[in-house]
């Protein structure tokens, strides 16, 4: 299927004090994957990335470093049920909790959770076992994929 749009976006891997990753089971698509999403007009990478965890999971984050930026287009491209297909430019960031309690926002999530890295749930957007592996190799340079 023929890509239809090319969107920046953003995704932020937050890890609690027992190294558990938080994931968001995603109400668009029903599968689990780091929080992420669009970049609005007007907005920088940072803002997009504090605002889309803060509307996913409530909770205020401080970005601690960029981890990568992701374009390569097998896989970036993700297929909506809808039928869009999406080419994703993505600036990926970690960040820290500075604020607030995990809710689920109904609009944008069935469930958040934190996982160990080693037992992940088996339903994981195509792109998000290599972004978290990216975040765990704590590389110093950021990855361009």
């Amino acid at each position: 299927m023929e890509v239809t749009s090319i969107h920046p976006a953003v995704a932020v891997i937050i890890f609690d004090e027992e190294g558990r990753v938080l994931l968001q089971k995603r109400r668009d698509v029903g599968l689990w994957g780091i929080p992420s999403g669009h970049v609005e007009p007007g907005e920088t990478v940072e803002a997009a990335a504090k605002r889309e965890v803060l509307e996913e999971t409530s909770l205020h984050i401080e970005v601690v470093k960029l981890i990568g930026v992701y374009s390569d287009p097998a896989s970036q491209v993700f297929h909506y049920p809808d039928g869009r297909v999406v080419h994703f430019i993505t600036t990926y960031f970690s960040a820290i909790i500075s604020g607030g309690e995990v809710e689920v926002n109904e609009s944008e999530s069935l469930e958040i959770k934190f996982f160990p890295p080693s037992n992940l749930p088996s339903e994981l957007l195509n792109m998000h076992p290599n972004w978290l592996l990216d975040a765990l190799a704590k590389q110093e340079a950021a990855f361009i994929r």
